[in-house]
């Protein structure tokens, strides 16, 4: 009897093992997924606060709805209430690129193995377009 109790007790210690090894790389993916869901949020936060700048005035600081404008980076991040080009925060890094008619937001998440998020704002001639900003992320 004594030699069954001992093969019990082995046999449910490797099941333990093998649940607590499943269990903690199920949290490590979701850890991971959650963190770029929550980058591609603070992007999609930071884009909506792209599109108020270009949409204010110049007279208030913003781009004056102007499509073909390509304002530094900086000044966007500085909008932004970033200071200059480059934040970080609880979810990640953030780093904003600029060209003609063109924001882009990047975002590398803190946690490894996830890869950068990158949100884009795209502005139209508000004449020749009904959706002149458009936002995507990948």
């Amino acid at each position: 009897m004594g030699t069954q109790q001992i093969l019990l007790i082995v046999l449910s210690v490797i099941i333990v093992g093998i649940a607590a090894a499943v269990g903690i790389q199920m949290f490590q993916t979701q850890a991971e997924n959650s963190n770029r869901t929550a980058c591609a949020g603070d992007i999609q936060n930071f884009a909506a606060q792209v599109i108020a700048y270009y949409k204010t005035p110049t007279s208030m600081g913003g781009l004056g709805s102007v499509a073909t404008a390509n304002p530094a980076a900086d000044d966007v991040g500085l909008y932004l209430g970033w200071g200059d080009a480059t934040v970080t925060n609880a979810n990640g890094t953030y780093t904003i690129t600029c060209a003609a008619g063109v924001v882009t937001i990047t975002g590398d998440p803190i946690e490894t193995n996830v890869g950068n998020v990158v949100g884009t704002v795209t502005f139209a001639n508000v004449g020749t377009s009904t959706n002149p900003v458009s936002i995507a992320l990948n």
